[in-house]
């Protein structure tokens, strides 16, 4: 028999685990929170952090037969689901630099440079892995870790636990927007892009004109200088387009934190 002091350990080792569902599911497909290289025990500290204030706003009670049970499984689905698609939303936004820097890249001539992106793990070009790391600082810059961390606070009052789930208007919300960042990645690379296929389509004038030129030597670090000068031209434009994707990226969490769909 347990002491009387510890009666209730058990009960509240379970709520704790509860809590930390739905903060862990958003940090770990979120930007940032969700990278490599932050240690395990880091995201869930910071989840039972947010999430044992987030729970006691609301009534909660577990299953009376406990979580391994149906009604338990249905608990947990329901605040992965939740959790994920609000870190979902942000990664949405945030990979809209990623999506810029591989298309700038390939302009350039040197998408065979690649790197391992530390977000993800995945093989991604140089200049990707450049915007990815200025959407990170751009992120922590303008307060997306602590916007993100409110939004999953507020998720409990309009998706309390075991009525977590999202309608079909949010998941399509969700999807459409992953089309709209990608347009947003194009738009953000389009100044420095399009201006490369014209170098591009001058190099190739040339070489139709003086055969004997090495298009090789000339043309490719010709390239590569008018990107390095045409970014440092555009980078105000590319900063503002990716804060904006990321903050679009937090905008349609808050929809999905108010259970608001299309």
């Amino acid at each position: 028999m347990l002491p009387a002091g510890l009666a209730g350990l058990e009960a509240q080792l379970w709520l704790f685990l509860v809590a930390m569902i739905r903060p862990g599911a958003a940090f770990l497909a979120a930007p940032v929170f969700g990278a490599q290289n932050i240690p395990v025990q880091v995201r869930l500290i910071v989840s039972l952090a947010v999430g044992i204030p987030a729970i006691q706003q609301v009534p909660f009670d577990l299953p009376a037969a406990g979580l391994v049970t149906v009604a338990g499984f249905m608990l947990v689905a329901g605040e992965v689901i939740a959790g994920l698609a609000l870190g979902f939303a942000v990664q949405l936004g945030y990979s809209a630099a990623m999506m810029a820097g591989e298309v700038i890249g390939n302009a350039m001539g040197i998408g065979f440079a690649n790197m391992v992106d530390p977000q993800s793990g995945a093989s991604s070009t140089a200049l990707g892995q450049f915007l990815s790391i200025l959407g990170t600082f751009l992120f922590l810059a303008m307060n997306g870790h602590l916007a993100l961390a409110t939004i999953i606070v507020d998720s409990y009052h309009s998706l309390p636990p075991g009525q977590a789930w999202m309608g079909q208007g949010q998941m399509r919300d969700v999807v459409m927007f992953g089309g709209d960042m990608f347009a947003a990645g194009m738009a953000i690379a389009l100044p420095v892009g399009f201006a490369l296929i014209l170098v591009q389509v001058v190099m190739a004038m040339l070489a139709r004109s003086a055969p004997a030129m090495n298009l090789f030597s000339v043309g490719m670090p010709a390239t590569i200088l008018a990107g390095v000068v045409l970014l440092a031209i555009a980078a105000p434009a590319i900063g503002d387009g990716i804060a904006t994707s990321i903050e679009r990226g937090l905008d349609l969490a808050r929809s999905l934190a108010s259970a608001k769909g299309g």
